[in-house]
């Protein structure tokens, strides 16, 4: 299965700023009914039988957030304007989303990337960009797509804050 990341909208039938109910239901529908492990937890987060883990994160009754996984296996694909971002090296994946937005080291994990205009996170836990084998720190780990706001300094979330009260 391929996943399309739509940022700032959703991926899949997930959809940002949606009903925390009909977030669960969306969620359920990457679960495939023949292979369910039982890792998988209703409303928070299931595994594909590649591995792919398909996560939401929901506040005041809506969905903010959507974590995807790397899958173990090619099976499923999360893409970005064509661009597999758990199948190319996490430098490579940084090059490429550089050809449409800007994109920078997250600030607490320097092993890892915000691109703040598109709302997206990618994450690995340590960075190992010359070394394929050392998978966990030569990939990204996760990739995540949230609401507006996610990644606002708290200067940043005040000002937001003003601005809705205005209107």
């Amino acid at each position: 299965m391929d996943l399309d990341l739509l940022p700032p909208v959703g991926v899949g039938r997930l959809r940002i700023g949606m009903a925390r109910e009909a977030a669960d239901d969306a969620l359920a529908s990457f679960r495939d009914p023949s292979a369910v492990p039982e890792s998988d937890r209703p409303g928070q987060h299931v595994f594909r039988p590649s591995g792919l883990m398909v996560a939401i994160q929901c506040s005041r009754g809506v969905l903010e957030a959507v974590e995807l996984g790397r899958p173990v296996t090619s099976a499923d694909r999360v893409l970005f304007r064509g661009l597999d971002v758990f199948a190319l090296p996490a430098r490579e994946v940084v090059r490429r989303m550089r050809e449409h937005t800007a994109i920078v080291e997250d600030p607490d994990e320097p092993a890892s990337f915000v691109a703040p205009d598109l709302l997206l996170g990618f994450w690995r836990p340590f960075a190992a960009d010359d070394d394929p084998d050392e998978q966990q720190g030569h990939y990204f780990s996760s990739v995540l797509l949230a609401e507006p706001g996610h990644y606002d300094t708290p200067a940043q979330a005040l000002e937001r804050s003003r601005a809705s009260a205005g209107r």
